[in-house]
């Protein structure tokens, strides 16, 4: 289950919370049950499936695409696979750790593993929410955020996508209040 950490420390459980939290900055978070036969269930437990095995991954969730298509105009979707031997993971996460924006929504459905999305509150403090399997969020453009993995560094999720143009993290420069790591047991 997701929760989020206040940069002073304090932990917040309650859905309902955090959904008032994030959404002083825009931020969704939803969550959507991962849909799953036994075929894709084994295909989510593996560490990169191939072209084929993702496309059957997408399908089974294609539910959720159509909802999104039909309410907010999402075309595309990908899936994107992090696993601990992923070629390039390192540069790949460096590239997301800093405090950035994008022109474009940032849109995710986790469907295996977790991460941690960082937002910059309009009032200026931060929090880190840890999403996990099930967890839909949409981070609206131009919020000041960040991502990076927990201990696991495992993550499986949907993007959806109206356009690729507005994808490049713009730097900021803002510091961040965390040490970088959030306690997965919190």
């Amino acid at each position: 289950m997701a929760f989020l950490v206040r940069s002073s420390g304090a932990v917040v459980k309650d859905r309902e919370t955090m959904e008032e939290i994030l959404g002083t900055c825009g931020v969704s978070l939803e969550l959507w049950p991962v849909q799953s036969t036994d075929r894709t269930a084994a295909l989510l437990s593996r560490d990169s499936p191939g072209t084929e095995e993702v496309e059957e991954i997408l399908s089974e969730q294609d539910r959720y695409f159509q909802k999104l298509r039909e309410a907010h105009g999402y075309q595309t979707r990908d899936l994107v696979v992090v696993y601990p031997e992923l070629p390039g993971l390192s540069a790949m996460l460096d590239r997301f750790r800093p405090i950035h924006y994008h022109e474009d929504d940032e849109v995710r459905y986790v469907v295996d593993g977790e991460g941690v999305f960082g937002f910059v509150l309009p009032d200026g403090d931060q929090v880190e929410l840890l999403v996990e399997k099930g967890d839909f969020i949409r981070v609206p453009r131009l919020l000041e955020h960040w991502f990076r993995l927990t201990e696991t560094r495992r993550i499986k999720a949907i993007r959806y996508f109206t356009g690729t143009a507005g994808w490049v993290p713009v730097y900021t420069g803002t510091p961040s209040l965390f040490s970088g790591e959030t306690a997965r047991t919190a």
